[in-house]
């Protein structure tokens, strides 16, 4: 059976501390949701083979009036595999991109179409921007003797540096598409008629 990467960012994520599957997801979205994501879809069979490979235990704590709390531990082993993973070469992928396959083909609408999109663009890398300020002041003021906490920060200064690249590519193409006259340059119809 092939193994996911799903696996590994869960146990990724009981390597920080034991966790529930609503722990875990809660922990992704504030942490790595800017290049992983996973879904309780995919959390909670992951935990149910990772138990059953001895690689995470898991124990049930009773609470008063709400329904019984299950906690995920990493194992030795789950450690082990961790670290194995860790350890191998990492295969790139080609991500797909909407927002790049339009300007692609920005060709066949008008200019002020791809602006906007461009537009659009450019405010969700400065919405991210702020949001790795935050985090950054985050990490740094509760996690600063945390030994995790120069590793996350490195991720963070990743999509930072990426999103301000994004932002000049942004800044550069608008400028271009400002140029360009408002209909349509969609040249191939036109000489097909």
């Amino acid at each position: 059976m092939k193994k996911t990467k799903s696996r590994y960012a869960i146990l990724g994520m009981l390597s920080i501390c034991p966790m529930s599957g609503y722990d875990i997801k809660k922990t992704i979205e504030e942490s790595i949701s800017n290049f992983w994501s996973e879904s309780y879809g995919q959390i909670y069979p992951i935990l149910k083979t990772l138990v059953a490979d001895d690689l995470v235990t898991k124990t049930v704590e009773t609470q008063s009036g709400r329904p019984d709390r299950h906690v995920y531990k990493l194992t030795k082993k789950g450690r082990q595999e961790l670290q194995h993973w860790l350890g191998r070469e990492v295969v790139p992928k080609v991500q797909r991109n909407e927002f790049l396959l339009k300007m692609f083909f920005g060709e066949e609408v008008p200019p002020s179409t791809n602006r906007k999109h461009v537009e659009q663009y450019r405010a969700l890398q400065l919405q991210l921007l702020g949001k790795y300020d935050a985090l950054e002041t985050e990490i740094k003021s509760k996690y600063d003797a945390d030994p995790n906490s120069s590793y996350w920060l490195m991720t963070l200064q990743y999509g930072k540096h990426v999103s301000h690249a994004l932002v000049k590519w942004c800044d550069q193409t608008l400028v271009k598409l400002n140029k360009m006259p408002n209909e349509s340059q969609n040249r191939r119809s036109k000489k097909k008629k």
